[in-house]
């Protein structure tokens, strides 16, 4: 079997409620979900799910190839890029040809990706999270409902500017989850708006009425020494590591004892995953993968020793998708249907009604303004599918 062409379909996820963090929401809370699908010589197709930044520049290190080599296709995809710049957008169009890879390679050994990936349990633990800060304190119960009623007992809360209105939020959110257990586990998410005195002060205050499992980000993802700083002073640990883009960019923090709890952005990939997820291992650390709605890292998250858990930011799954899982007893139940179990409608995404103003402007990703989203399959000109290059 060989990799002969991709293909890249945009679809959208409606969250029903406004999303965000500390930097800024999104009001109609409707965001872009970015797939690439890839095809070979005998019809099987793989999907991965994240950027499409760079795909057509990174696409000829595995065109032509058996789909099954996908760590030797992953360093080639890396060193395609090297010189001009792997990180970045960049990095999550490898993630994303990366995860299809991984889904292709299950895909013909006939089983699950977690089972290729050698887990045993098909059970993944995890954390509701969100991306709540524009939701009001009266309306968190509503929100949180679904999410206590499947079992979960740990929750990030998104926070960082007022300490009073955090107070009062972590408070109201461990009463919520003190339904299923007398100590639930509360994460707060600073989303690096602090430096490192201010970070101290606040998370110290924080500590003498809410017992926090982490702080994540509270720092600059780069300031090595100042995370080991805070690590030190406070009681809590500190995660980090979602947007750091390539395996050599976790060394100084690692080197530094800066981070407790070793984070990975869900959409950089498989291989990267696995790659952290050893490293932090070797250094007796937890990992976590962030950001993972609807994504095959779950299946990566079974299959290593060091796995602590995963965030969980909606129940539901983008328009047009589908996964083989089940969320309840407090994680995510993986199926059993080959590859990562993941499968999309394209011509009900082509059928979508563009929606209009989707893209707020106060959120923290601002994007272009333009008259609505396009739901349809990408097609190009020059791209790999059609030059045949």
């Amino acid at each position: 079997m060989r990799i002969t062409a991709y293909r890249t379909v945009t679809t959208l996820q409606d969250w029903g409620r406004p999303v965000g963090d500390v930097n800024g929401f999104i009001r109609d809370g409707i965001t872009e979900v970015p797939i690439v699908i890839l095809e070979t010589d005998e019809g099987l197709e793989g999907i991965g799910v994240g950027s499409h930044v760079d795909i057509d520049r990174v696409f000829p290190a595995i065109e032509g190839e058996d789909p099954r080599a996908v760590v030797a296709l992953y360093d080639r995809m890396l060193a395609r890029v090297f010189k001009g710049g792997h990180v970045g957008a960049t990095f999550g169009g490898i993630g994303a040809l990366d995860m299809a890879l991984w889904d292709l390679k299950a895909k013909i050994a006939d089983e699950p990706l977690w089972r290729t990936l050698g887990a045993r349990d098909r059970f993944v633990p995890a954390y509701a999270s969100a991306l709540e800060i524009a939701i009001p304190d009266d309306e968190l119960s509503d929100l949180y409902g679904e999410w206590v009623a499947r079992g979960f007992t740990s929750v990030k809360v998104k926070g960082g500017l007022n300490l009073d209105s955090d107070l009062v939020r972590l408070a109201r959110v461990r009463d919520i989850f003190s339904v299923n257990t007398p100590r639930p586990g509360i994460m707060l998410d600073a989303n690096e708006s602090w430096n490192r005195k201010q970070a101290i002060r606040y998370i110290h205050a924080v500590e003498e009425k809410v017992d926090l499992s982490w702080v994540e980000e509270p720092l600059r993802r780069w300031d090595a020494d100042g995370m080991a700083m805070v690590s030190r002073a406070v009681r809590a640990g500190v995660a980090t590591g979602e947007n750091l883009t390539g395996l050599e960019q976790f060394k100084p923090l690692l080197d530094a004892g800066a981070v407790d709890i070793v984070q990975v952005g869900s959409m950089w990939g498989i291989t990267h995953f696995l790659r952290v997820a050893a490293v932090a291992h070797s250094r007796d650390l937890p990992i976590s993968p962030v950001g993972s709605t609807a994504n095959p890292v779950f299946h990566a998250a079974a299959a290593v020793p060091n796995h602590l858990s995963a965030e969980l930011q909606d129940l539901g799954a983008p328009l047009g998708m589908t996964v083989d899982y089940e969320i309840a007893d407090g994680g995510i139940v993986l199926g059993d249907k080959p590859g990562h179990g993941t499968t999309i409608d394209e011509t009900r995404i082509a059928r979508a009604v563009p929606l209009d103003g989707w893209a707020q402007t106060d959120g923290p990703h601002v994007r272009p303004d333009r008259a609505g989203l396009r739901l349809v399959p990408e097609s190009r000109s020059d791209g790999p599918r059609q030059s045949g290059r």
